[in-house]
Parts: C-alpha cells; sequence; structure tokens
C-alpha cells in the first residue's frame, strides 16, 4: 500500500510538471517580452511584445497587477487608445504591439502584462516595471526581441518539449507499475485465500 500511495503521489507531481511544462512552452513561443525595465521618475517608458503573425488581427491589452486572472486592463487595442499617461499601438506587419507609459510615478512600479485575447485561454506574459529616481534620461525604450534571444527562445523551447517526451514516458511507466503492482497484489490474495479454503476442506 505504501509502495502503491509513493507511486501515485510521483503520479500527481508528473502531471502538474506536464501541465506546467506545455503551458510556458506554448506562451514563450507565441508571445515575448522583457522580464524587467527600469524607467525614471517623471520619465517615459516604451514597452515592446512580440507576438507570432497568427494573432495580428487579435486584440491586445496592457494588463496591470501580480496576478494575471486578477490584473487590471491599463490600455488595449484595435485602436491607439490612449488612457491618461498611457497607449497601445500595434504593428501587425512587424508582429509587435508597443505600450508608452509616460510621467512614471511610484504607484506605477508593479507587475505588467503584455496580453493576446484569443477564443480560448488568453496569451499573456509578464513584465516588472520599476521606477528609479536615480536615473537621469527620460526615455527607455525596450527594444524588439533580438535575433540572439530569439535562438536561446527556440532553445528552451526546444529542450522543454524533451522534457515533456521524457515525463510522459515516465508517467506511462508508473501506469503500467502501479497496474502490475496492483495485479501481482490481487493474484497473492486470491492464492492466499485459495491456501486458507483448501486447509479448511
Amino acid at each position: 500500500m505504501k509502495t502503491t500511495g509513493m507511486f501515485v503521489g510521483f503520479f500527481d507531481v508528473t502531471v502538474l510538471c506536464l501541465i506546467w511544462l506545455t503551458k510556458h512552452t506554448v506562451d514563450s513561443v507565441q508571445l515575448s517580452a522583457p522580464e524587467k525595465v527600469t524607467a525614471p521618475y517623471g520619465g517615459s517608458v516604451t514597452v515592446s511584445c512580440q507576438y507570432e503573425h497568427q494573432f495580428r488581427e487579435n486584440t491586445k491589452y496592457w494588463c496591470k497587477g501580480l496576478v494575471y486572472d486578477l490584473c487590471t486592463i491599463v490600455v488595449k487595442t484595435p485602436k491607439n487608445r490612449p488612457s491618461n499617461r498611457n497607449s497601445i499601438a500595434d504593428d501587425k506587419e512587424a508582429g509587435v504591439f508597443t505600450v508608452t507609459m509616460t510621467s512614471l510615478r511610484d504607484s506605477d512600479e508593479d507587475f505588467y502584462w503584455c496580453v493576446i485575447a484569443t477564443s480560448g485561454r488568453n496569451i499573456y506574459s509578464r513584465v516588472r516595471l520599476s521606477v528609479s529616481h536615480t536615473v537621469v534620461t527620460t526615455n527607455v525604450t525596450t527594444p524588439t526581441t533580438s535575433s540572439l534571444e530569439h535562438d536561446e527562445m527556440r532553445w528552451w523551447a526546444t529542450l522543454r518539449w524533451i522534457l515533456f517526451i521524457l515525463m510522459l514516458c515516465s508517467l506511462a511507466s508508473i501506469h503500467i507499475a502501479v497496474w502490475r503492482i496492483k495485479g501481482a497484489r490481487k493474484i497473492c490474495v486470491q492464492q492466499f485465500q485459495y491456501q486458507n479454503s483448501n486447509i479448511y476442506d
């Protein structure tokens, strides 16, 4: 019973890992954004979110909050809709939408999300914005993803799929092992019952 419990526990962990790997692999390939940007207090910042061309017609938006599911939409497409000090522009040919925040305040320092709205699960990438009082420049622009970053992203995506396949094989092996243990235990119980019946006979 203890061995079976260990297998079941490992089974649950494996499933969770598979879900995490699949989610992050897909999102990292379809949408990329800088993990962290720093801008001066009172200045401005432009963040670029690069996406695959299949999402050219999808609505994109910039969301604020530590947790994506609870974040508040700051500004969104399809039009360049200014929202007080914030604006968004979508370059469909380049596959990049950019968000510009001006007159930055301490309250602007937070976690933000580049988001692509889809008919199923939205695609999103987190960006941490830090507002600094020591930076003397007036504008900080985050460039689009470089070719080196693209290569690293593809490498990580490939590695995640390899791990996904390995863990899937491990999951199948565990399932077979648990099935065999249960089968062997059932046979032992049947033999024990048969021996007891022979004794009483």
